[in-house]
C-alpha cells in the first residue's frame, strides 16, 4: 500500500497552511446574518431579492477575485524564480572559485573556503534582509568573527557580503590568481546575484495598492451581505448554510492571495527561504571535501590524481 494514499484526504482537513483559520470567522458571521435575514422573512419583515438581480455583480466580483489572484501568485513565482537564480549563480560561483583562483601561498586554500562559505552567508543575509530580521547566529558560522560584527553594524549586510566577494576576486586577478577572462565572468556572476536581490527587494516594497484592496474586501463584504436576500426564498432556514459554503469559497479566494503576495515571510504559504539556504550550505561543503586537480610543474600538466583533502 503506498505511503501516500490517503495524502489527498489528509491534505483536504489540514489546518497548517490553510485559510480556514483566517476566513471560517467571517463566513460564520455572514451565515448567522443569513439565519436572522431567514427569521425576518418568515415574519414577514424581510423582502426576498431575485436571484439574477446579482448576475452582473457575480461575474464583477469573479473577475476582481481571478485578478487578485493571479497578481498575488505573480510575485510568489517570480519570486521562487529569483531565488532559483540565486541558488544556480552560488553553485557556478562556488564552483568556478574552488577550481579556477590558483594557490601560491598556504593560506591560500583558507582563503578559498572562506569565500566560498562568503557565498552561502550572501544567500542567508538576503533572506533575513526579506524578512525584516537582524542579524543572528545564522551567519555566525559561516563568517569569521570580524565579519560578523561588521555585518551586525551595516544597514544592508547582502551587499556587504557581495562587495567581499568581489573584493576577494579582484585581489587573486592583481596577484595572478585569476586571468582577466575569469574575473569579468565570476563578476557578472556576482552582478547577477545583487540584480536577484533587488528583484526581490521591489517584489517586498511593491505591495498591492491598497485602494484595490481595500475595495475588493468592500465588494466581497456586500456581495455576502446581501446573498442571504436571494437565497431565503428558496433555502429558508437551510440559508445561513448555504451563505457560509458560499461566503466560505469567496472569502478563501482572497484570503489565499492576501497570503502569498509577500513570498518571503515565515507562514507555511511562504517561499521555503529556510530549506534554500540549508541546502545550498550542504552543496558549499560537499564541494570543499572534493580538492581541485593540481598541476604538475614539470610538464604543466592538470594531474589526473586529485589532490588530498586536509583534514
Amino acid at each position: 500500500m503506498p505511503k501516500d494514499r490517503f495524502y489527498w484526504y489528509k491534505s483536504a482537513i489540514q489546518l497548517r497552511g490553510s485559510v480556514l483559520p483566517n476566513v471560517l470567522p467571517r463566513a460564520i458571521f455572514c451565515g448567522l446574518v443569513s439565519v436572522v435575514i431567514s427569521i425576518m422573512y418568515y415574519f414577514g419583515w424581510a423582502v426576498s431579492l431575485p436571484t439574477l438581480a446579482s448576475l452582473i455583480p457575480n461575474v464583477v466580483l469573479g473577475l476582481l477575485l481571478v485578478f487578485r489572484t493571479n497578481t498575488a501568485y505573480e510575485r510568489f513565482w517570480e519570486g521562487r524564480k529569483l531565488w532559483g537564480i540565486i541558488t544556480n549563480n552560488t553553485r557556478n560561483l562556488a564552483r568556478q572559485i574552488w577550481v579556477s583562483v590558483e594557490e601560491k601561498e598556504p593560506q591560500d586554500r583558507d582563503n578559498k573556503i572562506a569565500t566560498l562559505r562568503l557565498l552561502v552567508a550572501f544567500a542567508v543575509a538576503t533572506k533575513l534582509h526579506l524578512r525584516g530580521e537582524s542579524v543572528n547566529e545564522e551567519l555566525e558560522g559561516i563568517t569569521t568573527k570580524n565579519q560578523y560584527d561588521k555585518l551586525k553594524e551595516m544597514n544592508h549586510p547582502p551587499l556587504e557580503v557581495a562587495f567581499w566577494i568581489s573584493d576577494y576576486l579582484q585581489q587573486q586577478y592583481e596577484r595572478n590568481c585569476l586571468n582577466s577572462y575569469q574575473l569579468t565572468a565570476l563578476q557578472e556572476l556576482i552582478n547577477s546575484l545583487v540584480d536577484c536581490l533587488g528583484g526581490c527587494e521591489r517584489i517586498l516594497r511593491t505591495p498591492i495598492p491598497l485602494a484595490y484592496a481595500i475595495h475588493l474586501k468592500q465588494l466581497l463584504l456586500l456581495y455576502c451581505l446581501s446573498l442571504p436576500f436571494q437565497v431565503v426564498k428558496d433555502f429558508g432556514f437551510f440559508s445561513g448554510i448555504i451563505v457560509l459554503i458560499i461566503s466560505f469559497t469567496l472569502l478563501g479566494i482572497e484570503q489565499i492571495g492576501v497570503e502569498i503576495e509577500d513570498p518571503f515571510g515565515n507562514d507555511p504559504n511562504d517561499l521555503p527561504l529556510d530549506t534554500i539556504c540549508a541546502n545550498m550550505r550542504r552543496n558549499i561543503e560537499d564541494l570543499i571535501s572534493l580538492a581541485p586537480y593540481v598541476r604538475d610543474g614539470q610538464s604543466d600538466k592538470i594531474s589526473a590524481v586529485p589532490r588530498q583533502v586536509e583534514s
